[in-house]
């Protein structure tokens, strides 16, 4: 081989490298994430979350990133004055439907009437909807749908299009994902998701555990992964 085919061999090879390399995702550069094309992860191994995030009426001290998640003491409150939400702007779904997944654990069995964790939905400033693991009367349960779920960590998965919701969930983090219920949502505007917990035990310590945060369009088809 002469020294011209020599270096048209090795331009081929760089190119081919070049077109098999994996593009970046949301984990490297979550700021340049869009809705409809990118997967939007935060995996929440890092010491605070992933750009994108704000804290609402943020209570230092009751948050803390630990052994590879988030988590967050869950006081009390309710939806309105909840205190440590996680809050970011959710994509157009005007333009197209997406999922929101999350993993939830408890590090202590809920022992307060209404304690709960999960995800909410906001619209224009206001919580509108929520797919959470939560006490009601005595036992655990998913709601919407009030599903029974007594396993400690559950997957939860939130299926919005630009004017309906599915709740799934999958119990001990294994196997299908179970609908909740479904319905409708109010017309795209300012909506952003968060991941949040509250309604917990004023004279106890409880914290709830958060893993693997995504955003993902619905291309990738839920049940498909």
């Amino acid at each position: 081989m002469n020294t011209i085919q020599k270096q048209t061999a090795t331009l081929a090879t760089v190119l081919t490298a070049l077109v098999m390399a994996p593009s970046s995702s949301f984990a490297q550069a979550p700021a340049e994430a869009e809705a409809g094309n990118t997967t939007l992860v935060d995996a929440f191994d890092g010491k605070q979350p992933a750009a994108g995030w704000t804290w609402l009426r943020e209570h230092p001290g009751y948050w803390r990133m630990k052994d590879g998640g988030l988590e967050i003491r869950v006081e009390p409150g309710k939806a309105h004055d909840v205190k440590n939400a996680l809050v970011r702007d959710a994509p157009d779904r005007s333009k197209g439907g997406y999922l929101v997944e999350v993993t939830v654990t408890n590090h202590s069995v809920p022992t307060h009437l209404y304690e709960q964790a999960g995800i909410t939905w906001y619209k224009d400033g206001k919580p509108v909807f929520k797919l959470v693991k939560e006490l009601v009367k005595g036992e655990l349960m998913i709601i919407p749908g009030r599903k029974p779920m007594t396993e400690p960590s559950v997957r939860l998965r939130l299926i919005v299009t630009a004017d309906s919701w599915i709740a799934q969930y999958q119990p001990g983090v294994k196997g299908p994902f179970l609908e909740a219920a479904k319905g409708k949502l109010p017309p795209p505007g300012k909506d952003q998701v968060s991941i949040q917990c509250y309604n917990g035990p004023p004279d106890a310590e409880h914290w709830i555990r958060f893993d693997d945060f995504r955003i993902a369009p619905l291309a990738d088809k839920p049940g498909e992964e």
